[in-house]
């Protein structure tokens, strides 16, 4: 298994050796490797079985740094970069010619991004070169969100698990494409829409899905899945079609009397769509090692980071 541990020298030392090492951020836990070094780089798409065709996104620790990851940085980008980053926020822009096509799927554009996370910056600081880390599990799977969740599923894939305690976010950051003076959201994430629009004009908002070569990843309609079944829409409906004894359920802050509660989580009390962003993906863990042969999931409402948990919902329910 991996050792686990805060040794930002012994990280390092993995990364420059061509090694991978799962990093932590304020989103989810990252399966990191030197973005510039390309047998570095297939080591993360073999340990995680991902397909070659789904890009991966660069982190890096400075907005200086950007410029030796893309051709040209747009003034759109620096006004987002300079509000929100470091942040859960991805911009998709050219690729400078040493980043290789194998990080970026073949596409001419690269995702960047600067982590909110001290032990990762800390440790971006010490490397002469950024790093691609995509989600630190098995592809398709529900994203990690703690160092443990990274050792269930790649320990014995890899040598070092950076700890960096529970992520703050727990999705993915949202992902922006800018394009002269459009500027697209190819996934949402961390960022609600309401902030990124305070800063520039969004022309696109509508999320698509595709089965092969997307443009930027997590937008693939079968993916942060668990193993169970995940049946998204009225709880209390679906319950009316399954086996109350065998069912979980996901819902924001509704309890349901004829379920056990050991096989129900609510994501947030309060109601608060930040704390359910971030219980989202450990409770879909938890409820994959239940007794249980399908999950219940509610439609959380439309708005701040509720967006990006439907959109998370939906792809975990997705089955072709």
């Amino acid at each position: 298994m991996a050792d686990i541990g805060i040794d930002l020298q012994k990280a390092a030392a993995y990364l420059t050796q061509g090694e991978l090492v799962a990093i932590p951020t304020e989103t989810v836990y990252g399966l990191a490797a030197n973005a510039y070094d390309e047998a570095a780089v297939v080591k993360i798409f073999e340990a995680k079985n991902r397909p070659a065709f789904d890009p991966l996104i660069v982190h890096t620790h400075s907005v200086s740094e950007i410029s030796n990851i893309v051709q040209e940085v747009p003034d759109a980008a620096y006004l987002l970069a300079e509000r929100f980053w470091p942040g859960p926020l991805t911009l998709i822009l050219p690729k400078a010619e040493q980043v290789p096509l194998l990080v970026t799927s073949g596409h001419d554009s690269v995702g960047v991004r600067i982590p909110n996370h001290p032990l990762t910056l800390d440790l971006l600081r010490q490397l002469p070169f950024p790093v691609a880390a995509p989600s630190a599990n098995p592809f398709g799977y529900v994203s990690p969100t703690t160092a443990q969740h990274v050792q269930d599923q790649l320990g014995e894939r890899i040598p070092y698990i950076l700890n960096g305690g529970d992520c703050a976010v727990g999705i993915e950051s949202t992902i922006i494409r800018i394009n002269g003076n459009e500027v697209e959201v190819l996934r949402l994430g961390g960022l609600a829409l309401e902030e990124l629009e305070e800063v520039v004009q969004i022309s696109k908002a509508q999320v698509k899905t595709s089965s092969s070569n997307p443009a930027a990843p997590g937008m693939l309609s079968s993916h942060y899945s668990p193993r169970k079944k995940v049946l998204l829409g009225n709880i209390a409906e679906n319950l009316l079609k399954t086996d109350s004894a065998r069912v979980g359920i996901i819902s924001l802050q509704q309890v349901f009397p004829e379920v056990s509660r050991e096989q129900q989580i609510q994501l947030s009390a309060s109601g608060n769509l930040s704390e359910a962003a971030r219980n989202l993906f450990s409770a879909l863990r938890a409820l994959d090692q239940q007794p249980v042969d399908v999950i219940l999931a509610e439609w959380m409402p439309e708005q701040g980071l509720g967006r990006a948990i439907n959109d998370r919902l939906q792809r975990a329910s997705f089955r072709g």
